[in-house]
Order: structure tokens, then sequence, then C-alpha cells
């Protein structure tokens, strides 16, 4: 399209007081050709707002660049339509309140920062939705407390919803519960579930269609077209679906994988068998029988634990409570001992623990049970140690019963295992075969299925991705029901530790996001992180040479591939992340606004003074997530740092294009600095891997500046959270001290 460019620059804020508006202004009019340029003391007021809007309105522009605060500042006041071309120039917090008021440096840098933002708007074009068919049936895979909650909820919000249970019957888990925690004051006794009235609900509802005894056998397609083939004794059939609730429960951890000495004694049980036996009625010693007279309850067993389960399994220490009143219940003279590391009674439930703690013949001890064995009374005798009461003990009693942990019905432990230990290797930089092995390792699991529930036809695999933990999150800070596949919901136990009354709420929130991915989805627009985007990859298959690096690359499988090896691109998996566009070394992918060559452009226009003037020049490509504001944040505080740097935000740093390194070298720029999400283990990238692969990629840089003769020190790439803004001075002031020992770019000038 034909550019009318307007530029509006804001005096406000101390932007004015800081910065030359007036030269800014005439930049604009002459080198960037603006055909309006206007200033305002207040832009963001009404009549700035209005300004721009007549501009717009009239045709006089078409292009908007608003030099103010930054992009992260006053979004719905400068929002003009989601097809509208806008740039934000950030003068505020990275310009007039982190550098030196009036200085010649700051004014350069401002300068700079309109030549940048402009040189961005004039190579983009407005983004055109998609336009799909789009299904609103929802999902919903599981019929147990999560999954009855989540198809009642999406049916009252009026959407169909199919509601899909392997057994013959409806109710998960909790229906083999002869009881649960209590819900209601004064909170002391363990109540019935109430279930009955959920299913009944649930079942004779007109927008529900229940399939018992069925299973996933294939999901293909994308959100807002998943076609589902189910499968039961009937046949199978394929049901076109919009989005997906995935709420298939837990599973106890396996004892026979437990270390404890004894642990598979007869009179040794676990939590989870103890509830059935419950259920079935009286409880009494498997060995011979008999009438259960005192207990022992070992918590975290297997939870909290490195080796098996390393996180709180959340309702173990509830669910001994709930058991110990059971077990009293039918024999009022029982003796009960708890041995617990803690206990982790939240909310209301604490009452409850106090009331069980109480009863005279409950005991409560902090300590560990090291061994269990059968004496010659045939009682098992529990060893703990560690305990209050100073010398180890031997406790005497009938029945043990393990608290073992939940685990996601998505997991595979072992796997997870393997992988967390595979990414140790590469963290403590073990040998070349070590290394070599590990991500060998990596590959094998890292996109490998869980349980096969879905059986999803993604290049990556056929199910969710594994986790360290298990559990199908996406992002475990910032999305909590999002998956690594789009438009695929985890709610529930599935998706962490929870109880019955958590998971019923849980179910709620994942159908409220299977509604809104149903309704971006008909919109053509991203549903997180970057929601509403109208924008997504443009491949230009003429050029591409099938090295299936983006399809490798992608981590949420929105690149399949056909025979030959070629991209084939599902548009409504994507998230907007731009990871493909810097995997691809032929530049073939691109997005209206958001390109190789529109960063390059960016790059291009920053004016490099010779090697003379002793001014260098840093480039910053700063991830939009977590560097990006943690940069802004620095500014808020008024925290000073070098006025030589210049930064461009990228949607994520996994897609950084090395060809953007190469470009600002070649250009003389002295030094490169990269500020993305913090990876590993405990990652906080919204991209899952943005940083990790930039890292990747980074290492071969550096190589090739080694051989020519261009010292790899210019280019570093520092993990930083949304929350160190108070790092970036020292960090961006150190890295500026190690280029000027380096001195200035050989590359200077040509």
């Amino acid at each position: 399209m034909d550019k009318k460019l307007g530029v509006y620059i804001c005096g406000g804020c101390s932007i004015g007081e800081s910065i030359d508006v007036d030269r800014l202004a005439e930049l604009a009019r002459k080198d960037a050709k603006a055909a309006v340029c206007r200033t305002h003391a207040c832009l963001c007021g009404e009549e700035g707002v209005a300004q721009i809007q007549a501009d717009l309105a009239s045709g006089a522009v078409n292009a908007v660049a608003i030099a103010a605060c930054s992009p992260r500042a006053k979004m719905e006041r400068f929002n003009f339509g989601a097809r509208q071309l806008v740039e934000r120039i950030n003068l505020r917090e990275q310009v007039a309140w982190s550098h030196k008021p009036n200085d010649e440096d700051t004014q350069m840098l401002a300068e700079d920062c309109l030549r940048m933002g402009v040189a961005r708007l004039e190579k983009m074009e407005p983004p055109e939705p998609l336009a799909e068919s789009i299904s609103r049936t929802i999902l919903v895979v599981g019929g147990g407390v999560a999954g009855i909650n989540a198809a009642l909820e999406g049916a009252e919000a009026g959407y169909d919803v199919l509601l899909v249970e392997k057994e013959a019957r409806l109710g998960g888990f909790l229906g083999e519960l002869k009881k649960t925690f209590p819900t209601h004051a004064p909170y002391t006794q363990a109540e019935n579930n109430g279930l009955a009235e959920k299913v009944r609900a649930v079942s004779a509802h007109p927008r529900v269609r229940v399939f018992w005894s069925t299973q996933v056998v294939k999901t293909e397609g994308q959100p807002g077209m998943f076609d589902v083939t189910l499968q039961n004794h009937h046949g199978s059939e394929t049901h076109r679906v919009g989005s997906i609730v995935m709420a298939t429960g837990w599973k106890p951890y396996d004892r026979s994988k437990l270390t404890l000495p004894g642990c598979d004694l007869p009179d040794v049980v676990t939590n989870v068998e103890l509830e059935r036996m419950a259920a079935a009625g009286p409880v009494t010693r498997p060995s011979d029988g008999k009438v259960v007279n005192s207990a022992l309850f070992v918590q975290c067993a297997g939870s909290r634990d490195p080796a098996h389960l390393g996180y709180c399994s959340s309702v173990c220490c509830m669910s001994t409570l709930k058991e110990a009143e059971i077990l009293r219940d039918q024999n009022p003279d029982i003796e009960i001992f708890v041995i617990y590391r803690d206990m982790v009674t939240p909310g209301q439930y604490e009452t409850y623990y106090q009331s069980v703690q109480d009863h005279a013949l409950n005991f409560f001890m902090k300590g560990m049970v090291t061994g269990l064995e059968r004496d010659a009374n045939g009682k098992v005798v529990a060893h703990v140690d560690g305990s209050l009461m100073g010398s180890p003990m031997r406790v005497p009693v009938d029945l043990v019963v393990l608290a073992t942990g939940m685990a996601a019905n998505s997991a595979d432990n072992d796997g997870i295992r393997a992988l967390r230990d595979a990414r140790r290797t590469l963290e403590r930089n073990e040998s070349e075969t070590q290394r070599t092995e590990a991500e060998k390792v990596i590959r094998q699991l890292e996109d490998r299925e869980g349980t096969e529930i879905l059986h999803l036809g993604y290049r990556q695999g056929p199910d969710l991705p594994i986790l360290q933990s298990g559990f199908p999150n996406s992002h475990f800070i910032c999305f909590p029901y999002e998956t690594q596949r789009t438009g695929i919901y985890a709610a529930g136990a599935v998706r962490a530790p929870m109880d019955s009354q958590l998971a019923a709420e849980d179910a709620c929130g994942a159908m409220m996001k299977a509604i809104q991915s149903v309704e971006m989805a008909a919109q053509g627009q991203a549903v997180h992180p970057r929601a509403g985007d109208l924008s997504y990859p443009n491949f230009a298959l003429q050029r591409c040479t099938q090295c299936k690096r983006c399809t490798v690359e992608c981590p949420f499988g929105a690149i399949d591939e056909d025979e030959k090896g070629t991209p084939r691109f599902n548009p409504y998996r994507c998230r907007r992340c731009g990871i493909c566009m810097g995997a691809c070394p032929e530049r073939i992918i691109s997005f209206k606004n958001y390109s190789v060559d529109m960063i390059a452009g960016m790059v291009k226009a920053i004016e490099v003074p010779d090697e003379f003037a002793d001014k260098p020049r840093i480039l910053i490509f700063a991830c939009e997530n977590d560097a990006y504001p943690a940069l802004d944040q620095a500014g808020m505080n008024r925290a000073s740092y070098d006025a030589s740097v210049r930064v461009i935000p990228l949607r994520c740093l996994g897609s950084m294009n090395i060809v953007w390194i190469a470009d600002a070298l070649s250009r003389g720029i002295d030094g490169v600095l990269l500020l993305g999400c913090k990876f590993g283990e405990d990652y906080q990238c919204h991209f899952i891997r943005g940083s990790e692969l930039a890292n990747r990629r980074l290492e071969n840089v550096k190589d090739t500046l080694e051989r020519l003769q261009l010292e790899s020190g210019r280019i570093e790439l520092v993990q930083l959270g949304i929350d160190e803004g108070d790092r970036i001075p020292h960090l961006i002031d150190d890295f500026v001290a190690r280029v000027r020992e380096l001195g200035p770019n050989p590359y200077k000038g040509f």
C-alpha cells in the first residue's frame, strides 16, 4: 500500500524537558517525509488522540508513528483498530526517563528511535485476518469432576459440548470415594461427594452429548477445525470441534518404585487402596482380615522427592485426615499415628486438621519413616527418625498407609526423569560424548507423547509434550490452562495436583479459555500470548530448501511437512512468536507486520558515528515479554544507563534471525546485546524455548565472528526476568565498558 505517514510526538511526562521535540519534528518532516507531523504537550489526552483520529478519518495519513510513552502503556488510548498501521516509539521510559536531559547523546538516541520506528512502519502492511468456517462445538475429554463441570459450564454458556469418558460411568476417581473433604461450615467432618446430582445434570443437558466407554483414537486439524475420531464398542465416528478441554485426571504414583524398605509388606497399603477398601466395607488387615486397632500414615510417600515426584501432591495430607476419620468411624478406639514432614491444609481445611488432631488417640509426629518390618506378633513396625522426640522410634501398628502422590494421567514419569537428567548433563558442561548423548535423549523425549490420550496428528508427536513435572502446562507462570498445543486446555488434576473442589473451579477457567479460543479463531485472531494479533507467517515456498528447521523448532506444532519435507502451515495453531522466522536460513518466512526485512531496516536506520567520535553504538534485541518490560521498569525508576544503546523489541528472542547480527556488525555497530527470558527447567519464556534456541544459534554466530577476526565478546545473551529492572543499568553499563575495551568495530565506515 502507498503509505501516508503521520508522526505524532508527545512533549509530556518530561519528554519535552529532556529532548528537543522541535528537532525531532523537523527530522520527521525532512528525512522521514512525513505527510503530517504534529507535536502535543499531552498526546494521550482527548485533544491529542482526536487529532490522530481526525487525520486518519480524513485520509491525510494511513500509517501512524506515535513517539511518546512505551508501547506497553496507554494501549487502549492509541488503539485505532486491529488493521490500522501504528508504530509506538518509546521516548519516555527508554529515553527521557533513563538518560541525562538535554544532552547530545540523549538527543541522538531520541532521533535514532524515531528513525528506527519510521523504518519499521514503512515496511509494515495491514494484516489480513484468517477466514475459515469455525466449529463452536467444544470437546471435553474425561468424565471426572473437572470434565463434568467443564461440560456444564460450556453448555450453560450456550455451546454444544461432547463429553468423552473411557469408563462405563461418569465420576472419575471421586466416584469411587466414600467421602470427600469438608466444604461447608463448620469444616470439621468429611462429607458425601454430591457427585450424583452433577452426573444427572450433565447427562440430561440438551447441549451435552455424553460418550461412555469411549476413547479418542485420532485428533487432526487445528483450533476451530479439529477433526476428532471417537471409538467405542459401537464403532468409530468423527466430529469437528473448535477446541478441547483435557480433563483426564490423575493416577496414584506407582508404589513399586518407592525405595522405602518394607513398603511391599502385605499390611502396607496406599491411600488409594485404603479409600477403595473403605468404599467396599469395613477396613481390615489384608494379611489376615482382622480388625485394625492401630494404623500409621506415612506422608509424602514419593512426593517432594526428586527421585520420584518432585512436587507436593497437594491432597495427601487432607486425604490422611479424612481416612483417619473413616477408620475411627468403624473403630472408635483405634490408635492413629501420622508421620509427616509438613502438614499442608490450606484455607478452611486448617479447621478440619485441628478437629482431627484434637482427638486423644490421634498422634501427629514430624519425622521421617526410614523403614518398615514385620515383628514376631505380626505387626508392622515403622522406624521413625528425625522426630521432635529426639532419638529414633519404633512404632508397631496393624496397618501402614502410604500417602502416595498424584501423577497426571498424561505423564510418563520415567521419560520425565530421563529428560531432566539429560538437561542437567548439558548444564554441567560434561564431556563432548556425554553432551552428544544427552542431546540425543532430549530430542527423543522433548516432544514425545505422554500416555497417548488425544492421539494428535502433529509432526511433533501424538500427544502433549513432556514437561519436567509431567503436567501439560504451557507456561508455568502466565498461562495456567494453556498447553503447548493451541486450542487444547488442561483442567483439574491433569493440570496440577488439586482436590475435587478446586478441580471443579479449575474446569470453569479451562472452559472459558476453550470458548475464547473458538471465538478468537472465528475472528482470525491469536488467542495468547499475543491476544488479538491478526498476523500470521507467510511462506515463500518457492525458495524453501526443505531443511525442516522451522518444523522442528516450532514449540507449538504449528508446522507439519509433506512427504517431500516442505512445510505445511496450520495457521490456527500459531501463537505468532516468529520462532520459525528466526529459524529459517533462507529467510522465506515473514509476517505482514514483523519480518526479517523490517528489523533489518531498523538496524540500518541507526546512525553510526565514525571511529574518531568516541561514541560507540550498542544494539539491544529485547524480548517483548520479559526483557522489554524490565527496560521500561528501569526507566520508571529513573535508573540511568549508557545512552549508546539502541533497543529493538522482538516478539521472542527465538525469532531473532542471525542476519540481523551480521547486518549490525557490518554497519559498524560495536556490540550486540540480546536480552531474553530465562530458560532451563524453570523456564520463563512465553514461547517455551525461544531464548534457549537463540542461545544455540548464537554459538554458531560467535564461531563465524572469530573466523572474521571479530571478537566474540561483542555479542552476549543475558537471561532476564520481568522483575529484574534493577539489573538493567549495571548490566548495560558493564557490557558497554567491555565493548569499549575491545575498541571500535573495524567495519566502521565500510
